[in-house]
């Protein structure tokens, strides 16, 4: 079996596994495009799987962290069964690495596949569905903020009032170029904005969906820096009253439906979950945003037989207010690869990898691993890939 990355010349091959694999239609366009890079797995001469890599960067603790996102990972039929998929991941967490992608997520349709080569479950990707009953018994604003349609000359402003919220909420990834393209966001069917003194107050974009008798506004993004810019943004969706069944909103901001959003106790949410591989433990804490803590250190052991750059005795250093890995140590805590995602997310305390069998050790020797990632709230992600 030979791996190498893709080139343009590989599109028809690679397209038509990904065809097969996921149902689909045959995608129109380049197979390279800008921001993303990916591999093939070829057995006598023959494409035998594939898998892509875009370029992202989460955020964590307000940092934007570099991210290898892993999607359309596909395996010819005649192959399966030969380790294809595993030698594509394997070789995606050197290309990542060699890339400055020291973390990776992915969203799993084989979990089990992800988990044998170190990845984990580690948040969310939420969609709510809201009768308009309930969006009419939200608070109306006190503040009434003219909204008007968006124009070129917005896009700048808009990503901006974007990153002011995305980089509060741990996961959320930056949107940055070349990978995302912020002149699509002018192709849906609304987007409106909330213009301010200092920029925009808020912004919502929207896709008319068919279904049912009168159809469903599908939401997309619904940002606002304040109460009163985000309270504005949902009487906006509640005057479609009498033309829609309901609204669907991605979550991108959980405060907006768990605090402002008029959802009972029992509502429909459709949740798709990620899971995170840390690829490059000392960078990907080198460019994590971290709370101030008391000067501290902790032991740590990495388990990880498939990224053996950052396996071993590890230091987990605390010092002047930042955040660095050295290697030594005691290994006094036994940290699994799978351990290492769901922790950096914030997605899991020690207990519960301790109760997974995804980390050994005394339980004080674990309390500086806790004080670093808690109370941050649910990771979650607003793009799929």
């Amino acid at each position: 079996m030979h791996i190498r990355e893709y080139t343009e010349d590989d599109r028809d091959a690679v397209f038509r596994l990904r065809r097969i694999a996921f149902n689909g239609t045959d995608p129109s366009g380049p197979l390279l495009k800008p921001g993303t890079h990916g591999l093939v797995a070829e057995i006598d001469g023959r494409v035998a799987g594939v898998l892509g890599i875009g370029s992202y960067a989460q955020f964590y603790g307000g940092a934007a962290v570099p991210m290898g996102g892993i999607g359309g990972v596909a395996v010819d039929g005649a192959y399966r069964g030969r380790g294809v998929a595993n030698a594509l991941l394997d070789a995606a967490l050197v290309a990542m690495r060699e890339h400055g992608q020291p973390i990776s997520a992915l969203y799993p349709t084989v979990p089990t596949l992800y988990r044998g080569r170190g990845w984990e479950r580690a948040g969310v990707f939420e969609w709510v569905e809201l009768p308009m009953d309930r969006l009419l018994s939200v608070p109306r604003p006190a503040e009434r903020i003219p909204a008007r349609p968006a124009d070129g000359s917005d896009l700048t402003a808009l990503h901006e009032c974007y990153l002011e919220v995305a980089r509060t909420i741990d996961g959320m990834a930056d949107r940055r170029p070349p990978r995302i393209d912020l002149d699509k966001v002018l192709e849906l069917d609304l987007v409106s904005v909330l213009p301010g003194p200092n920029g925009l107050r808020g912004y919502l974009t929207a896709e008319r969906k068919p279904g049912g008798d009168m159809g469903r506004l599908k939401v997309l993004d619904l940002i606002g820096v304040d109460v009163e810019a985000q309270l504005n943004l949902l009487a906006s969706l509640a005057s479609w009253a009498g033309t829609l069944e309901a609204v669907e909103l991605r979550i991108t901001d959980p405060a907006t439906v768990n605090f402002l959003g008029g959802t009972p106790l029992r509502h429909p949410v459709l949740t798709a979950t990620w899971m995170q591989r840390v690829v490059d433990l000392p960078a990907a804490v080198a460019a994590r945003g971290w709370p101030r803590l008391a000067d501290a250190a902790v032991d740590v052991e990495i388990i990880d037989e498939h990224a053996p750059w950052h396996a071993g005795l590890q230091r987990i250093v605390v010092q002047d207010g930042a955040v660095r890995v050295e290697p030594g140590g005691t290994g006094a805590v036994r940290l699994h690869a799978r351990a290492l995602g769901p922790w950096f997310s914030g997605a899991q305390n020690t207990h519960a990898l301790r109760r997974a069998g995804l980390l050994e050790g005394d339980p004080a020797d674990a309390v500086v691993l806790d004080q670093l990632t808690a109370s941050s709230g649910t990771p979650r992600l607003a793009d799929f890939f």
